[in-house]
C-alpha cells in the first residue's frame, strides 16, 4: 500500500533522492545511473525497488519513468528544495510574525523577500489563515466577556 511515510522513506537517502530526480529529469539507462551515482548493483536495485514500491516510478521497456504520483512528489520535492534555498529569509519572516507586528507589513515583507510564487502563495495563505483564526478567537473572546459580564439591570436588583 502506498503511503506518505513510504514515499518519504524511499527518497530520504541522498543517493535515492538523486536517483529519483535523475529519473524525473531524463529517464535513463540503468547502467548510466549506476555508474553516475557510484552505486553497486545491489544498492541500485534496492533503491529502485523502494521507489517502485512507493509508487513513484515504474519500469517500461527496460527504462524507468515517474508515475503520475511520482510527478507530484517530484514537484513537491523541488518546492522543498526551493524553500531550503530561502531558509534564512523564511527565518526572518518567522522572527517578525508576532501579534504586535502588523499583518499588512508581514505580507509586504514576504512579497519583497520571496521570489518563488508557490512559496509566496503558501506563506500568504498561512498568514491569512492566522489572521482569520486570530479574528475568530478575538470575536469569541469578546462574546464570552459580554455574556459573562453582569448587566446594569441585574446589578440593580440585587
Amino acid at each position: 500500500m502506498v503511503s506518505v511515510s513510504g514515499i518519504l522513506s524511499a527518497i530520504s537517502n541522498d543517493k535515492s533522492l538523486v536517483l529519483f530526480s535523475t529519473i524525473a529529469l531524463a529517464s535513463g539507462d540503468s547502467s548510466i545511473l549506476i555508474s553516475r551515482l557510484n552505486l553497486t548493483r545491489k544498492q541500485y536495485y534496492s533503491r529502485m525497488s523502494d521507489l517502485t514500491n512507493a509508487g513513484v516510478i515504474r519500469r517500461k521497456n527496460g527504462k524507468y519513468f515517474l508515475t503520475s504520483l511520482g510527478k507530484v512528489v517530484y514537484e513537491a520535492q523541488e518546492l522543498i528544495g526551493k524553500a531550503v534555498e530561502f531558509y534564512s529569509k523564511l527565518q526572518a519572516i518567522d522572527s517578525i510574525e508576532t501579534p504586535k507586528f502588523p499583518a499588512a507589513e508581514v505580507l509586504t515583507i514576504i512579497d519583497s523577500l520571496i521570489q518563488n510564487s508557490k512559496i509566496k502563495e503558501i506563506l500568504i495563505n498561512a498568514q491569512h489563515d492566522n489572521d482569520c483564526n486570530f479574528a475568530a478567537n478575538e470575536k469569541t473572546y469578546n462574546q464570552e466577556i459580554m455574556i459573562s459580564a453582569p448587566t446594569q439591570h441585574s446589578r440593580m436588583h440585587r
